[in-house]
């Protein structure tokens, strides 16, 4: 994908902006390689993605605020990215979607550079989506999805530099409406099992593609699902782009992922058949219930049982080490049996 985009690069001279965008972008590709391959604290991940968001947003003509904003918000959606992976097709297709997208926009925007290299980003994405269909035989990774996340978003700042605020607010949001919506999810649902004092699952069970999953769709049903609200995101942000809508256009595509996160949120991704109220007046091993787990070795953290059991949704990997917002065995508080009945 990255050989790809500099090809791109060559056939047509970007201007400055374009050329450091590139540049920018192979420094977080190659921070995810890194990270693929020997796992980084987030620490140092968040100061080298920040770096290299201001490095894109320098010299665009924003405002010290608003480039502080974009700034924040190419860092959010490069690792929301990462959270799509989870599932065979999603990120692949969210980001062709995208790629086509903004391409249009730049293109109109009279930015053949920026235009030219996004439309090699839609190639090399769709070319990469035929091998990561269900069942997939390659997949992102941490390196390839950070660097699709801040390629796009870095791309879309620099389409709507120049114009009026809220228009390119509301058009920035309908853009990455699917990343937005997952990321969301991810927190409302993480905070509400830390209101609740309940363990953390694995990273992917927070996250919309296993959720839908859990619903009954099948891997390419998620796949097509999340590409469909990518598409009507893409067209409304353009139509916004361009003035043919106004800023308010948007707000029936936020009502209907409002409303999607909300149900999703209701969907039980472990333990939906045991009973909450049984299991907190059982002790753990009496009346049947599951025995106590093993001690765990240092540094490790043992799998409940349920869990280690359980058939895993075909097309949904859960978890892997890298992808999406990794938590590290001893940030994961120990599980029961009574700790999983009642997530």
């Amino acid at each position: 994908m990255l050989c790809a985009v500099c090809v791109g690069r060559t056939a047509l001279e970007p201007g400055p902006r374009t050329l450091t965008l590139l540049t920018a972008a192979g420094v977080v590709a190659l921070l995810g390689l890194v990270h693929d391959l020997r796992p980084l604290r987030a620490r140092p991940q968040l100061v080298v993605e920040a770096a290299a968001a201001i490095a894109v947003v320098y010299g665009s003509g924003l405002t010290p605020l608003s480039g502080a904003l974009a700034v924040l918000w190419i860092v959010l959606v490069t690792h929301a990215f990462g959270g799509l992976d989870h599932a065979d097709g999603a990120a692949g297709l969210v980001g062709v979607v995208t790629a086509i997208g903004l391409a249009l926009g730049a293109a109109a925007a009279g930015l053949a550079g920026l235009a030219l290299v996004l439309s090699v980003l839609a190639a090399s994405v769709g070319g990469f989506l035929v091998h990561n269909w269900q069942p997939a035989r390659i997949h992102l990774g941490t390196c390839g999805a950070r660097f699709l996340g801040f390629l796009l978003a870095s791309a879309a700042i620099l389409v709507h530099v120049g114009h009026p605020a809220l228009p390119s607010v509301a058009a920035l949001f309908a853009l990455t409406a699917v990343v937005s919506a997952d990321v969301v999810l991810a927190l409302l649902a993480r905070l509400s099992r830390r209101r609740a004092g309940r363990p953390l699952p694995p990273v992917g069970a927070d996250h919309i593609a296993y959720r839908l999953r859990r619903v009954g769709l099948t891997a390419q049903g998620t796949a097509v699902v999340l590409a469909v609200f990518a598409v009507a995101g893409t067209l409304t942000g353009l139509l916004v782009h361009r003035g043919t809508l106004g800023p308010a256009a948007v707000l029936p595509l936020a009502g209907v992922l409002l409303l999607a996160v909300g149900g999703l949120l209701a969907v039980r991704v472990y333990g939906a058949g045991a009973s909450p109220r049984t299991s907190r007046t059982r002790a753990p091993g009496a009346g049947g219930g599951a025995p106590p787990l093993p001690p765990s070795p240092p540094g490790r953290v043992a799998a409940p049982r349920s869990a280690r059991s359980a058939p895993r949704a075909s097309g949904v990997r859960l978890p892997l080490p890298g992808h999406g917002f990794r938590r590290r065995a001893d940030d994961v508080p120990p599980q029961s049996a009574a700790d999983l009945a009642r997530g």
